[in-house]
């Protein structure tokens, strides 16, 4: 029997600045955008510590177009996806490595970015049968 090989990423944590939104020379639509993840412990001496961790997000088509119309910066979202790592060669030949979530789905846990109302909500076919802040997509 075969192995199989897992790339799965779960998150909940709060944006960390709006989604931007492009598009690529192939046509297809991506949005970008950082997710802060927060975690606590006590140490030996009683203290509480605590350690922001910044995450760089990727949703690609519908999905880049939902995030973009319906979340903002101080929202708290839930976004499951798989990890990539790009690397590239700048203009002074320095190389650059990049570990991002590539989104499959994203959920909307909190409003406190988004104060614009109903306007600019996905349609009932964007929605995932899930639930109504749930959102799906695939690259």
């Amino acid at each position: 029997m075969a192995q199989r090989d897992l790339n799965k990423v779960i998150l909940i944590g709060n944006i960390g600045r709006d989604p931007d939104l492009r598009q690529t020379d192939n046509g297809s639509v991506i949005s970008t955008f950082s997710l802060a993840t927060n975690t606590t412990w006590m140490g030996r001496d009683g203290v509480r510590n605590e350690r922001t961790e910044w995450h760089n997000i990727v949703a690609w088509n519908r999905l880049a177009e939902i995030c973009h119309q319906i979340i903002r910066k101080g929202d708290q979202i839930y976004v499951e996806g798989r990890l990539r790592t790009r690397s590239w060669n700048d203009e002074k030949n320095e190389r650059h490595h990049r570990t991002e979530v590539i989104t499959e789905q994203m959920i909307k846990l909190s409003h406190q970015g988004n104060k614009e109302g109903a306007e600019g909500m996905p349609t009932p076919e964007d929605i995932s049968q899930a639930g109504e802040n749930q959102y799906t997509g695939s690259h």
